[in-house]
């Protein structure tokens, strides 16, 4: 087979693409959720602070390898869910590390970033959800506006 010129064009350009590809910065597996801004417990920690603050709980189901987890961890960087989260326990499990409690808490499906809201007596809060009608404890994973509604709702029912 005889190499003509567009052949010998194409393998520079591959290489050049296949560079950028494979060099190009790591993403956070899982996401980057803000740790130093937002005060994450575990499950049992965050039930007994619950209990002894009176304050609702904002739990979070997500993985380490869901593309829409780490879109969804961005949100906990804005100021107002930073602020907000101050009225609330935060936690944040990972749905494959905590299989029973991803079960426990599945009411409509084991789907991930999944968030729902639990009493400061640990009661989930079932009303508490996205507007729609499959999904309902998905929010969106680009814009704080639904996190922020539930919550606020959250804080209403404490």
């Amino acid at each position: 087979m005889r190499k003509t010129k567009s052949h010998r064009s194409i393998l520079p350009a591959l290489l050049v693409v296949m560079a950028l590809v494979f060099s190009g910065p790591a993403a956070f597996a899982g996401g980057d959720w803000n740790d130093s801004g937002i005060a994450w417990k575990s499950y049992e920690d965050g039930l007994a602070e619950a209990k002894k603050s009176g304050k609702p709980v904002c739990l979070i189901f997500y993985t380490e390898w869901c593309p829409h987890c780490t879109k969804y961890s961005g949100v906990f960087h804005k100021e107002e869910v930073i602020a907000k989260s101050k009225d609330f326990v935060m936690i944040r499990l990972d749905k494959d590390q905590n299989k029973e409690l991803s079960g426990k808490y599945g009411p409509d499906g084991q789907y991930i970033p999944r968030t729902l809201f639990l009493s400061s007596k640990g009661e989930f809060q079932e009303s508490i959800h996205a507007p729609r009608e499959k999904y309902l404890y998905f929010l969106n994973p680009q814009a704080p506006g639904e996190l922020l509604a539930a919550m606020d709702v959250a804080l209403k029912k404490k």
